[in-house]
């Protein structure tokens, strides 16, 4: 999805698509592993290849699941508590990563970066809320 939608889903206003499912780690910790497996497949298609893409972000990826997943818990797992956990942390992460590449101001990357992530996980928590209406998934 990350190479189909590719340019949506690199720079500094970032809309990938494949996001919608990371809400969905609030059910099983175990997607936080399939999420940054996903980054790191998804990133091998950036414009920017190298060891922040293909390592740094992966192993972020993968802690902000675990932490969203962990702070989603207690509230009956619930899919907005993960996504705006997890959509917390990477546009801090990207945004690092944008200043060390090409420094890129930290103020100047992060609220485009947290706009677009907080949009991209509220929509899949509302699409994994309309989801569990009908079926249990998990």
């Amino acid at each position: 999805m990350v190479y189909v939608f590719s340019p949506i889903s690199f720079y500094a206003l970032q809309f990938r698509i494949a996001g919608l499912f990371r809400p969905a780690i609030a059910r099983k910790w175990t997607l936080a592993v399939a999420y940054a497996v996903g980054v790191a497949v998804g990133n091998l298609f950036s414009p920017f290849p190298g060891p922040y893409e293909l390592i740094f972000m992966p192993i972020m990826s993968f802690v902000a699941g675990i932490v969203g997943y962990l702070v989603a818990k207690p509230f009956k797992k619930n899919y907005f508590m993960a996504g705006a956990v997890i959509a917390s942390i990477i546009p801090l992460s990207v945004g690092w990563m944008l200043n060390q590449l090409f420094n890129l101001p930290l103020l100047a990357t992060i609220p485009y970066l947290f706009i677009s992530e907080q949009v991209v996980c509220l929509l899949g928590a509302f699409i994994f809320r309309l989801i569990d209406t009908r079926f249990k998934w998990w």
